[in-house]
């Protein structure tokens, strides 16, 4: 198994984040899963949204791929609430599911973030990065992309970062 799931966490299915993703799966490479459509609860102790969407989409992605990439706007300086309710609910895979959980380890992660222009702050990263580590999992590294002036397309830099961005996830 060498499968790739791209996991697009944004508030607008349509929007940039989709025009990314887009861009990076023109060859229909990876799968690609919008969380928008899932119903993932937040985090709870008692692990009372144990019936949403969430476990059995994990079960899938972890069953079934060896690449999970994140896909994600930046929001505030950070990645969007819908993304990190999903990095939330990880908690569940080492608590309430741990056998899951541990079937991550060894899977690659990566990231791929997008906003007006390029100035991501220093750190976006860093809940990737230590995230996969403490899972155990393969950090593939980052790319942050956005579009042009008129914000109609993808900035022709950003096109060459998905580029190579792609041939790293389909190598590995």
């Amino acid at each position: 198994m060498n499968k790739t799931i791209i996991l697009q966490g944004s508030s607008k299915s349509y929007g940039n984040t989709q025009k990314i993703i887009s861009e990076l799966n023109k060859n229909s490479d990876f799968d690609v899963i919008d969380l928008k459509t899932k119903n993932i609860g937040h985090f709870e102790y008692d692990f009372s949204n144990a019936e949403d969407d969430f476990i059995s989409l994990a079960e899938d992605i972890i069953n079934n791929y060896d690449t999970i990439v994140f896909a994600t706007p930046v929001y505030w300086y950070s990645m969007s609430g819908i993304m990190k309710v999903f990095f939330d609910r990880l908690s569940d895979l080492l608590h309430y599911k741990k056998e899951l959980g541990r079937k991550l380890r060894g899977k690659n992660m990566a990231m791929i973030s997008n906003s007006g222009e390029n100035d991501l702050r220093n750190g976006f990263n860093m809940p990737f990065i230590e995230s996969a580590n403490y899972l155990g999992m393969n950090y593939l590294g980052d790319i942050h992309t956005w579009l042009d002036k008129n914000g109609t397309d993808i900035a022709p830099e950003a096109k060459e970062k998905i580029d190579t961005f792609k041939s790293v996830l389909l190598n590995n």
